[in-house]
């Protein structure tokens, strides 16, 4: 467990000190077309990682498979950046202007109950308050490696937006 503990905190960590190199204005910018803003993309990582920590701390059942048997398929999808993916509309952002205190506020909260998440509970359990599409329940193992790597995705899109908004402060 001390390793997805590291493999967490270090993701969420890192999200975290990146958004905040944006500045407040720089949190609603668009810095491309067609691309979310720095905060639009915080509010998605919130809204799901929320959801997944909630998911976790939710109704279980006994687990019949390796505990961690699609953390492989999940890193391969996520971590393939040749695929885009479309948000769920339950955690599609709103286009809206965003507060960075607050969003900043909301990820180190999550990051925290992660955090316990992986040092207080049986991460063997299968999670059965939501099933996903093509990977069904997660155990909570699973589902702690699916904020990892759903965050590193979006970590590198998140630097993506900060180098168009750095650049484009420069022009």
């Amino acid at each position: 467990m001390e390793k997805v503990f590291k493999e967490a905190e270090g993701t969420l960590s890192a999200l975290e000190n990146l958004f905040s190199n944006f500045s407040a204005k720089q949190v609603n910018e668009v810095p491309f077309a067609g691309s979310w803003t720095a905060g639009q993309l915080a509010s998605h990582l919130i809204m799901a990682n929320g959801g997944f920590v909630e998911v976790i701390n939710g109704p279980t059942t006994e687990t019949n498979k390796p505990a961690d048997i699609m953390v492989e398929s999940i890193k391969n999808d996520f971590l393939n950046f040749n695929v885009k993916f479309d948000s769920p509309e339950f955690i599609y952002p709103e286009n809206k202007e965003y507060d960075r205190a607050e969003l900043l506020a909301k990820l180190k909260q999550i990051r925290n109950h992660v955090a316990e998440v992986i040092t207080t509970l049986d991460l063997t359990k299968t999670c059965t308050a939501f099933e996903l599409p093509v990977y069904g329940f997660l155990t909570r193992l699973e589902a702690v490696y699916f904020i990892i790597y759903h965050t590193q995705r979006h970590t590198r899109q998140l630097k993506n937006i900060y180098s168009k908004l750095d650049t484009a402060d420069f022009n």
